[in-house]
């Protein structure tokens, strides 16, 4: 064991170690067997004030107290601080005997709050795991995780700023757990700020999740906001989910509910790659095999016109000329491409008159044949309000919170699993919450 000590501070170590900051005088320091570098300290300016009178008290004996501190060069560290305590001699004051009090920890605390900071700046920062912290500090795992969960609670759900300035709120489902049967749903509801990317300030950033995908999931959750937070909301951006529809209307009735881009080409690309496969069975008698001029052509299908070299061209010519029956694919394809074309048109007004006019279209009647355009038809005339209104709103779409979605799958990879649900939620709340400005000011 190396030691070194001594009755009075050491400046440089103070600074090397940034104990100033903690409000401690490093007096001597050794490393034990285990491989941890213990600093022994004192107070800088000691306060021998009784904390229910107020009274000076009188000078009684000295504790230690040990604390976990941020690791130093890599390894980890324990502050013995030894602590005055003092009598008071205040004859009417309930308190006896009381120590200095440390602003560097909570009372109590075994963990400075410079090391709390510095898990939740491991976690968000460096996506650094529960257990490689655990290991860097020199504590269980349980310990750690319970420091990091306390902390987030305190960082997000206690902020006033939380949940302010919300005017564009994207829902969308997510699968948190790909494990059955082991009596909770699998599936989740995410809540996401759009506002700050919508005004250029910033990146969407995660509000909250919460367990199941329903109705009744996010009426609950929109109940619980306050008034002002409901008023606020002017924009709820989702999928064609018709529970998400139904909850939002009826806890946001002033809101609109915007069905985005992303879903709207997604559902007419389903319609498309539908019809692909009805006519490879009803032509070829089986599925798509890689001579197949059909099953060649699958990505070609839903690659947009504009991104089409001459190869992919010539594949389509030849697959429009291959069969007659391909005349139903082909007028698909054309719708799909039009869907495409509303969106990506720089004008929107010009962009809402074209999809107003593909809506019109499909909702007339359709010949025998177009059957996936004639179910693509329904699904727009019914929720046309909620497609056009992308057009109207300034553009605000479901894209940013499919890549938070993203986002969440890989932390899932990341932890190897979650099985507690709770402290999946702080964590995703860490990893896209854009909590960075907060955890700094700490």
């Amino acid at each position: 064991m190396q030691s070194t000590s001594s009755s009075v501070s050491c400046p440089v170590a103070d600074v090397i170690c940034r104990t100033l900051e903690l409000g401690v005088h490093i007096t001597g320091a050794h490393i034990t067997g285990e491989d941890v570098t213990v600093i022994e300290a004192t107070p800088r300016e000691p306060l021998g004030y009784c904390p229910d009178c107020g009274a000076e008290g009188q000078l009684r004996d000295h504790v230690i107290r040990h604390l976990t501190d941020v690791p130093i060069t890599g390894h980890p560290t324990r502050l013995h601080v030894r602590l005055p305590r003092y009598q008071c001699v205040h004859a009417q004051c309930r308190r006896t005997i009381f120590q200095h009090q440390l602003d560097a920890a909570e009372p109590g605390a075994k963990t400075t709050n410079r090391a709390t900071t510095w898990i939740l700046k491991r976690l968000i920062h460096d996506q650094m795991s529960i257990s490689t912290i655990s290991r860097a500090l020199g504590l269980g795992w349980d310990l750690v995780n319970h420091l990091a969960t306390n902390a987030a609670k305190s960082l997000i759900y206690a902020h006033p700023d939380h949940l302010a300035g919300v005017r564009v709120l994207g829902i969308d489902e997510h699968c948190w757990k790909h494990v059955r049967g082991q009596g909770k749903d699998s599936f989740a509801t995410i809540f996401v700020d759009l506002t700050p990317l919508i005004d250029g300030t910033g990146r969407a950033r995660l509000l909250d999740v919460k367990a199941g995908r329903s109705a009744r999931v996010v009426t609950t959750w929109l109940q619980e906001r306050s008034p002002a937070f409901r008023d606020g909301v002017k924009v709820v951006t989702m999928d064609g989910f018709a529970g998400y529809h139904t909850a939002t209307t009826e806890s946001l009735p002033e809101s609109v509910p915007l069905m985005d881009p992303f879903h709207v080409v997604q559902l007419a690309g389903q319609k498309l790659t539908a019809c692909r496969q009805r006519l490879q069975q009803h032509i070829h008698g089986h599925r798509g095999r890689k001579k197949d001029l059909l099953y060649q052509g699958r990505r070609t299908l839903l690659t947009r016109r504009s991104l089409l070299n001459k190869r992919g061209t010539d594949r389509l010519e030849r697959l429009w000329a291959e069969h007659d029956d391909h005349i139903a694919l082909e007028v698909t394809y054309l719708v799909y491409q039009d869907v495409i074309d509303a969106y990506q048109h720089p004008d929107r007004k010009t962009g809402r008159r074209l999809m107003q006019k593909v809506i019109d279209q499909l909702r007339r009647g359709l010949p025998h044949g177009l059957e996936e355009l004639a179910q693509l038809g329904r699904t727009l005339w019914r929720k046309r309000a909620q497609v056009l209104a992308f057009f109207e709103r300034g553009g605000a779409s479901n894209g940013p919170v499919e890549a938070i979605n993203g986002r969440l799958e890989h932390l899932r990879g990341i932890g190897l699993g979650f099985r507690n649900f709770g402290h999946y939620v702080l964590r995703c709340l860490l990893h896209s919450g854009q909590l960075s400005n907060r955890v700094n000011a700490l």
